[in-house]
């Protein structure tokens, strides 16, 4: 299907696309990587008068040092942030699940921001930026503010960026030395994940000094296990496996063609379990 004629336009930089999403107003959609924009205007679910592309925006784009942070423009994309060295050295969790994100082509094109902003409970990054404490940087036409990993996905779809604002990027605390892992599971390669869980621990021989998990698609928003992360402190051996069972307390997993409610609470403790041992060099 063709979508509805809009207008097209390429800002070259943050100020010049923010004056064009406020002219826009509510007929403004902004596109990134398109990955999850382009169908829903091939279907006709949306029908934008002006899309505003970001892809000319250079400093939107790449990733540097900023003191015990590491900033990630947010049209950075997946394949740049799963091969880009210092998020590979302070960041690991972030580059594996990057690197499982869908295939080649669409890891080439989509962006980290713009997966973010969609906000797909069942979309691979949420949960690794959850798990690492990030900041989200959102951008208006008054200036900068940060939002919190834990407050920037509000519901189903929907984020903290508010009307005439833009993700610009994401801030990552350091966690160099930490263990990095991400385990999904996907009845078919390259499928949207019917659970995820990223794993970022600190420990050494065999015991867990401190853990941080986030879940993808085990509610209506990325989510952090925290009755997991607190029985994780000081486990080794079974008691990794006693608060791993804990990984799913708390959550409202969704049932539909790809697996019951239940089903995802078993996957998210069998997969908390194997994402930590993997962390924790087991």
């Amino acid at each position: 299907m063709i979508p509805v004629a809009f207008d097209y336009v390429a800002p070259e930089s943050v100020e010049d696309a923010l004056a064009a999403l406020a002219e826009a107003g509510d007929e403004g959609k902004v596109l990134a990587g398109g990955q999850s924009l382009l169908p829903v205007l091939r279907m006709r679910l949306n029908a934008p008068e002006r899309v505003i592309d970001l892809s000319r925006i250079a400093n939107l784009r790449g990733v540097c040092e900023d003191g015990d942070h590491i900033v990630v423009g947010a049209m950075t994309t997946h394949h740049e942030v799963a091969h880009d060295p210092l998020i590979r050295d302070h960041a690991a969790v972030l580059a594996e699940a990057a690197s499982t994100v869908a295939d080649p082509q669409i890891r080439h094109r989509g962006t980290l921001g713009g997966a973010l902003a969609h906000a797909d409970p069942a979309g691979d990054l949420g949960a690794p930026v959850l798990a690492l404490d990030a900041e989200l940087v959102v951008t208006g036409m008054g200036g900068e503010r940060r939002v919190p990993a834990t407050e920037f996905f509000t519901d189903l779809f929907e984020t903290a960026v508010g009307d005439g604002e833009l993700l610009t990027a994401i801030r990552i605390p350091k966690h160099t030395g930490w263990g990095g892992a991400y385990e999904k599971f996907v009845r078919v390669s390259h499928q949207w994940s019917i659970v995820g869980v990223a794993a970022v621990v600190k420990g050494s021989g065999g015991t867990v000094e401190q853990a941080k998990i986030g879940l993808t698609n085990m509610g209506s928003t990325p989510l952090r296990a925290s009755a997991a992360e607190a029985a994780l402190a000081g486990a080794s051996g079974e008691a990794i496996a006693a608060a791993a069972a804990k990984a799913a307390d708390g959550t409202t997993p969704p049932s539909d063609l790809n697996g019951a409610s239940d089903y995802r609470a078993h996957l998210a403790r069998v997969l908390t379990r194997r994402a930590v041992d993997r962390a924790l060099g087991a």
